[in-house]
Formats: structure tokens, C-alpha cells, sequence
């Protein structure tokens, strides 16, 4: 298995009882790392995350958190040669906040970010067919690398209604975001009124996340939390999960895929 395995995996053997019968099998699990950035030679955070696209890692989370407004403002990224640590100088100053946030959810996620500060609802201009984005999650699960092989994994996607743009997987869900607003940016991708498509819990850091991208659809496989339901309302952003092929749940502004708009209070 050795061979075949891809990147973010790592092979090894486990012991099987089934039907009251051991056996040895070959098998892999997701890798897990620490990834330490520095900007202008200051500790900013250490990510755990799944070894993979680590310049696009901290490209999207530096942007996420509003330290970088897009490339330019990078004078040079390195990563070092064990792969552990990514030195990034800004073409200006930079502080580290002094607080910080301790995010929900596998992976240990860090936030600088206040998610109740006030954020203008996205306009809702496009509508979107419930098919597009249920073929868009299916599609996702069809072209991720590392879930068939280790299954204990995230991963997400940016889309148009038609096609996937960008794929990200990784232990942490927020993670994939991040990675994802990083590929964007080395691609040259606006992610604004994109899709987001994922297999992961919907939390409030990952729709304070697709907020930032401005992504007016955020869909899963799985359930939001109370708080990104309420962010997603607030922000006129549509909350979709349970994507099943026969159909979804939409627990936010229905109206972008042609549902009813009424909700009773919770």
C-alpha cells in the first residue's frame, strides 16, 4: 500500500476481528502535523493539520483572519525544509493580537476573529437549483483522494453551480476553508459567489469563514450548530444541510434556492 498511498496519508497494519476471526490488514490512516507560521519573524499560530498544500494553508487562514488583503501584501513565503514551519514577510508591518480564540470542533482551530461583530448580509442576486448543489456535494465525495483511503478525514469544495473549482481535505474542517481561500488565491479565483460544499459539522467558524469569501451557499453533509444558523440568517447566507440525493435541509434564507422563507422562532 506503501506505493499508492497519497499524500496526507500514512500506511500502516491493524488487527481485524470479525466473526470471531483475527486477520492483518493493510490499511492507512490520515496523517496529522503541526504547521508553525511566522510573519515578519513573529510566531503567529501552530495549525494541526494534514500535511498537504501548506502554502495554501496559511495563505487562506492569514487571510481569514484579516492579516493579508491577497498576495501582494506577501514580500516571501518559505517553508522549511522539514516541512514543519512557514516563514511569511509582509510588505508592512505586522503585531500579533493578543487574544485569541479556541474554535469547536477536530483539529483544534484558532481564531483571532470576533464573530459578533457586525457583518453586512450578503445580497441575494443568484438563485441556485437545489440539483446543482446536491450534484456539486456528489461530486466532491467522487473526486477526494485521501476519504476512501483513510475515511477519517474532511473535505470541501468551491464551486460554481455547474463545476468544482477547488478541492481541500484535511483532519480539520476549518482547515479546508483555509486551504481552499489559499488556492484561490495562488489561482487567481474570486470566491465570491461561489459555492461551498463540505463534509463536515457547519460551526460558526466556518461560516465566519465563507462569510469573509463571500459565499452565499454553504452546504453539508451533516448538521450546523445554533450559532452559524443564526450568523447564516443574520448574514442572508443559505445554510444548507443534510445534502442526501434525494433532497436537503435549509436552515437559512431558503429564498436563494426556492424555498419558503418563513421560519418559526427558536
Amino acid at each position: 500500500m506503501t506505493e499508492t498511498t497519497p499524500t496526507g496519508a500514512v500506511p500502516l497494519q491493524y488487527q481485524l476481528l470479525e466473526k470471531q476471526q483475527w486477520s492483518t490488514v493493510n490499511a492507512a490512516v490520515v496523517a496529522e502535523a503541526a504547521l508553525c507560521i511566522h510573519v515578519n519573524g513573529q510566531p503567529l499560530a501552530t495549525l494541526m493539520y494534514t500535511p498537504g498544500d501548506p502554502e495554501a494553508l496559511a495563505l487562506g487562514f492569514m487571510r481569514s483572519e484579516g492579516f493579508i488583503d491577497g498576495l501582494h501584501d506577501i514580500a516571501s513565503m518559505e517553508l522549511s525544509q522539514n516541512g514543519t514551519c512557514i516563514d511569511v514577510w509582509l510588505n508592512r508591518s505586522f503585531t500579533r493580537p493578543e487574544n485569541s480564540i479556541k474554535t469547536s470542533g477536530c483539529g483544534g482551530g484558532l481564531t483571532f476573529d470576533d464573530l459578533t461583530a457586525q457583518r453586512e448580509p450578503l445580497a441575494i442576486n443568484e438563485r441556485y437549483a437545489p440539483e446543482q448543489i446536491i450534484a456539486r456535494y456528489f461530486e466532491l465525495q467522487e473526486q477526494a483522494r485521501l476519504y476512501p483511503v483513510t475515511r477519517g478525514i474532511h473535505a470541501s469544495a468551491l464551486c460554481t453551480p455547474e463545476a468544482i473549482l477547488l478541492l481541500a481535505e484535511d483532519v480539520g474542517r476549518h482547515n479546508t476553508l483555509d486551504k481552499l481561500w489559499g488556492k484561490a488565491l495562488q489561482s487567481g479565483i474570486d470566491t465570491a459567489g461561489c459555492i461551498i460544499v463540505t463534509t463536515g459539522r457547519i460551526s460558526s467558524e466556518m461560516l465566519g469563514k465563507a462569510a469573509k469569501m463571500e459565499v452565499p451557499v454553504v452546504a453539508s453533509r451533516t448538521s450546523p450548530t445554533s450559532r452559524s444558523v443564526a450568523l447564516a440568517r443574520a448574514w442572508a447566507i443559505t445554510l444548507i444541510g443534510y445534502v442526501r440525493r434525494n433532497g436537503l435541509r435549509v436552515y437559512a434564507t431558503p429564498e436563494r434556492v426556492g424555498g419558503p422563507t418563513t421560519f418559526s422562532s427558536p
